[in-house]
């Protein structure tokens, strides 16, 4: 039996509970300041009201400010906060975090560069703090699902084999089941890109509802399609192996059927501006449109190096516009290819 510590009780974080407990380990669920109602409320009910589920049994709720008690004895955390707490995570948590336990992170997204290169979290929480071992969870797995013990296949990332082999052996199960590669970066920008794409497959369906009630497969599928055209020359022009294309297409396909990304994909087809949008969710973490905007800049500088073309990666182009300058849906079909 191994405990096992989660800094931030969203919805992924949380669901890792699921196959760890089923695994037989203990697992201390520590909320951040912005989980305080979550930790409190599951604390009285071993209820986790965002998920909607209740958690296993061997589940404990802690508070921030009780973080040292739940990590006493621990031997692997994993890290469940978001892309807006990435640096918090780096510069407040990980100095008061036991050397020699593994961290692992299942924050998908990537950071700038100015040469237009990216790169994963797992490196610049490496940069920082190079004697620690990080790793990094990908693939098509939605939270909700993960707690209902639903078939799930995902890659874990990270440069040290013994680590990843460990995380493997405590979280492996008979429905989450693991993949382990060392191409850390290549891993962690295939699946951030889904968050980019899906948003974008996503106008599709909103276009359908602004018309009709009647929900269209065919554009869907060709946005799709394209997305997948492009996500593959991100890959080369970044320099990261095509294999990886794999777990980005799959978690993909995942996210454009539900969740935060397909709403806000919907609103913008509907009609939505960007402005309109950030009100309709209200404060709600939003990936997609961080690595939309981060990946866009990321192109716009390739392009002003005469390392790429524009008419390469029409798609996301349109959707940084959407964000960055709040222009309309026009999706450029003839672009496509």
């Amino acid at each position: 039996m191994s405990i096992i510590t989660v800094i931030g009780a969203g919805v992924m974080g949380s669901a890792m509970s699921f196959p760890a407990c089923d695994n037989g380990h203990i697992v201390r669920l520590v909320g951040t300041m912005l989980d305080r109602d979550i930790i409190t409320f599951a604390k009285q009910s071993g209820f986790h009201k965002t998920l909607d589920r209740k958690l296993p049994d061997n589940v404990e709720c802690f508070q921030l400010e009780e973080l040292q008690a739940a990590l006493d004895g621990v031997d692997m955390i994993i890290s469940g906060v978001s892309s807006f707490g990435v640096e918090w995570f780096c510069k407040d948590i990980l100095p008061s975090l036991p050397n020699n336990v593994p961290v692992i992170s299942v924050t998908k997204g990537m950071l700038n560069n100015p040469d237009g290169s990216i790169s994963s979290y797992i490196k610049y929480y490496e940069t920082e703090y190079p004697d620690r071992s990080f790793l990094a969870i990908g693939g098509p797995c939605t939270s909700y699902e993960l707690a209902d013990r639903d078939n799930s296949f995902v890659g874990f990332c990270g440069n040290c084999m013994d680590s990843l082999l460990f995380a493997k052996e405590i979280l492996e199960s008979p429905y989450y089941h693991i993949s382990l590669t060392k191409d850390v970066e290549g891993f962690e920008c295939a699946v951030a890109l889904k968050n980019a794409y899906a948003l974008a497959v996503s106008l599709a369906v909103g276009l359908s509802l602004k018309e009709s009630d009647i929900l269209h497969y065919n554009s869907q599928a060709a946005l799709f399609t394209q997305s997948t055209v492009e996500i593959r020359r991100l890959l080369a022009l970044f320099g990261f192996y095509e294999d990886n294309l794999a777990f980005s297409i799959g978690d993909l396909y995942v996210t454009i059927f539900g969740g935060r990304t397909r709403r806000v994909g919907t609103l913008f087809g509907m009609g939505y501006s960007f402005d309109e949008v950030m009100k309709e969710l209200n404060g709600v973490t939003l990936e997609s449109i961080v690595i939309s905007e981060r990946i866009g800049k990321a192109i716009l500088t390739c392009v002003e190096l005469d390392k790429t073309h524009k008419e390469h990666f029409p798609l996301l182009l349109h959707i940084y516009d959407i964000i960055t300058a709040n222009a309309p849906v026009n999706i450029p079909w003839k672009q496509f290819g």
